[in-house]
């Protein structure tokens, strides 16, 4: 399913709009980005509570279709400003990692 429908479906902030067109084959769930690193895969949507620039870094570096900053967390500008040079859709949502996890699983993403 395309990242944008995706965003759509969970009712996504779109906070950078990347590849809208990237196709979500996965998630990953994880805040250790050293665990993401090396378990994300690309075509994930990542969903983490982290918001610092590093995970601009880590979703560049495993080729996830996008990340969604959970629990209405704060986004540092600095992530935003990487995300928008580097291309990488970024997302927030008030929902828990649960919540969002769960839907995209009933959306058929598993």
């Amino acid at each position: 399913m395309k990242i944008k429908k995706v965003a759509s479906e969970l009712e996504l902030e779109r906070v950078v709009a990347g590849d809208e067109a990237a196709e979500v084959t996965g998630v990953h769930v994880g805040d250790l980005l050293s665990n993401v690193m090396s378990r994300a895969q690309a075509g994930d949507l990542w969903i983490t509570i982290q918001g610092h620039q590093n995970v601009a870094a880590i979703a560049l570096l495993t080729e996830v279709a996008g990340v969604v900053v959970a629990e209405g967390l704060d986004i540092d500008d600095d992530t935003i400003v990487k995300a928008e040079e580097k291309g990488i859709n970024l997302y927030q949502s008030q929902l828990s990692s649960y919540q969002l996890a769960g839907q995209l699983y009933d959306l058929g993403i598993k």
